[in-house]
């Protein structure tokens, strides 16, 4: 990893439903806050607009005075997110590159932007609407795993996995003979299939799970995971919503981790912060899943609870050290961080001169370097051919520019 060549003003605009960084849940938030970190720790210029009881390292922008998810208010937030892209739009000249994280929001602010829009998608692509909302989106929108791409395959997503700091998390070598699940009591989650793994595979389960404050989850809460939970008795454990370090913890400590959501996930954090702590996955094969599970060696996959508790089973084998050691160095920040500079790149274009710089090497016969492919082609192919992997000789399968 290298210093920037060149200094870039970048806004990172978060959704203002969490702070950044969220003080328990938001998957959202924490990746905008490690990238930012990131960003700045190479000495780009980096402003967020964020809700205003963020915590960042460079200049923060507030959108709302508090974030709007923990102060119960997130049934009806698109008049906030509007205000939100309006407040950006109005401060556009002061940056070289926009990186949005506002979902649907990203598409009108991308078409009324003065200066290049990166947008990226951390929810599902795979609904009614979003066909008509993505017509005609330009080159900078990002999808977190070639699954959530593969919705729209005709658009010219950019793919960059996710990535957090990893190498700091603890690591036990003694472990419970329990089971953990951690993410939000919610049905697409599949945290009441969780209770019936580990049930019927004979293991204790501790829970790590928000509740959200929309009806329907608070009717779910109420009506479904409540008396599964009372039925379950002294085996399964409810811990409410963690705060990091604790959840961490329970990663570390636990034999498995349960991801049995039968939704599509888009990328799945849980499971690299698992796989960090050397903790294998006991999942269902969707979504972005099997972009990080690698099967039979970070855990395995089951088609229902019947199949995920009988293969759960077989895991004492793992090696818990490697796993470890290989998700930190696939999904570390700055990997992720790479992929975001050479797509700013690509947007913002050369810099002043570096065309005419470049034909002046060529005059002088400096023909074993063209960096001139790296400016004028968006996939940085020698070729100029695109596909997933583009760009760089060490990048992650599956990440890079795909036409």
């Amino acid at each position: 990893m290298t210093s920037p060549a060149r200094r870039l003003r970048i806004a990172q605009v978060a959704p203002p439903l969490e702070r950044v960084p969220p003080l328990a849940y938001g998957g959202t938030e924490r990746i905008v806050h490690e990238l930012t970190t990131e960003l700045v720790r190479r000495g780009h210029d980096v402003t967020v607009f964020a809700s205003g009881d963020s915590e960042v390292p460079c200049r923060h922008v507030p959108t709302v005075p508090r974030a709007l998810r923990p102060a119960g208010l997130d049934d009806d937030v698109g008049s906030w997110f509007a205000a939100t892209v309006t407040e950006v739009l109005e401060r556009m000249d002061e940056f070289d590159v926009v990186h949005s994280h506002l979902e649907w929001w990203s598409m009108p602010l991308a078409r009324m932007a003065r200066v290049p829009v990166a947008s990226t998608f951390h929810g599902r692509l795979d609904l009614p609407y979003s066909r008509q909302l993505l017509a005609g989106a330009r080159e900078g929108i990002v999808a977190v795993s070639r699954h959530q791409a593969s919705a729209h395959p005709d658009l010219p997503w950019t793919v960059v996995h996710n990535g957090l700091t990893l190498d700091g998390m603890p690591f036990e070598t003694a472990r419970s003979d329990a089971f953990c699940f951690v993410g939000r009591v919610d049905p697409e989650k599949g945290v009441v299939e969780a209770i019936e793994v580990a049930r019927r595979a004979g293991r204790p389960l501790r829970i790590a799970a928000k509740v959200g404050h929309l009806g329907y989850q608070r009717a779910y809460y109420a009506d479904v995971f409540k008396p599964a939970l009372a039925r379950a008795g002294s085996s399964v454990e409810y811990l409410g919503e963690l705060v990091p370090a604790d959840r961490n913890r329970l990663f570390a400590e636990s034999y498995a981790t349960l991801m049995p959501g039968a939704w599509p996930e888009p990328f799945g954090l849980v499971a690299i912060e698992s796989l960090a702590c050397g903790t294998p996955i006991v999942a269902r094969r969707v979504g972005g899943l099997p972009e990080i599970i690698r099967e039979g060696i970070d855990g395995v996959f089951g088609d229902d609870v019947a199949s995920m508790a009988f293969l759960g089973e077989h895991l004492e084998g793992v090696d818990r050290a490697a796993i470890r050691e290989r998700v930190i160095e696939r999904f570390s920040a700055a990997r992720m961080t790479d992929r975001y500079e050479e797509l700013y790149e690509r947007l913002v274009g050369p810099p002043p001169g570096a065309v005419e710089r470049i034909r002046a090497e060529l005059a002088a016969g400096d023909a074993a370097s063209n960096p001139e492919d790296r400016w004028a082609r968006p996939s940085g192919r020698p070729d100029g051919r695109r596909g997933v992997g583009a760009g760089r000789a060490d990048r992650v399968p599956g990440e890079g520019t795909w036409r």
